[in-house]
């Protein structure tokens, strides 16, 4: 008879949620990844993804907004890569353009955000209609 074999430590962790294309559906995809990343011991790169999390779920329950129709985060941490995926997909086709809005407009800088604090951001067509805006983020536990 031979011994157990040791279980392989999990290094890819996931969280998946579909939200209504709401205010109400961006900000508890907010406080979720919250929660997740706080689970997850997530210490560094905490701040800047949970506000990357915030502008992509903004943008696609106001600009990618379809009605009827719902909006996915994933969330992907690769514990020894130290390096957090986020993904926000949504139905809607337009894809969104990162712009320098005059200075006393009130909108418009969330992209800004996003490619200032990722490390790498990008987005590509999904599955279906629409498309997922990603980002990675370098993280410590």
């Amino acid at each position: 008879m031979t011994a157990p074999q040791g279980q392989v430590p999990v290094t890819v962790r996931t969280f998946a949620q579909r939200f209504s294309a709401t205010r109400r559906g961006a900000r508890l995809a907010r406080l979720l990844a919250v929660q997740q990343l706080t689970d997850w011991g997530i210490v560094g790169g905490h701040d800047a993804a949970v506000l990357i999390v915030a502008e992509l779920s903004a943008n696609a329950a106001l600009h990618g907004r379809v009605p009827g129709r719902d909006f996915t985060l994933l969330l992907r941490y690769d514990d020894e890569a130290g390096r957090l995926e986020i993904e926000v997909s949504d139905t809607h086709d337009a894809e969104p353009i990162p712009k320098l809005p005059a200075s006393d407009e009130e909108h418009g800088r969330g992209l800004l955000l996003v490619e200032a604090l990722a490390d790498r951001w990008g987005v590509r067509d999904r599955r279906g209609p629409g498309k997922t805006v990603w980002a990675h983020v370098a993280t410590a536990a």
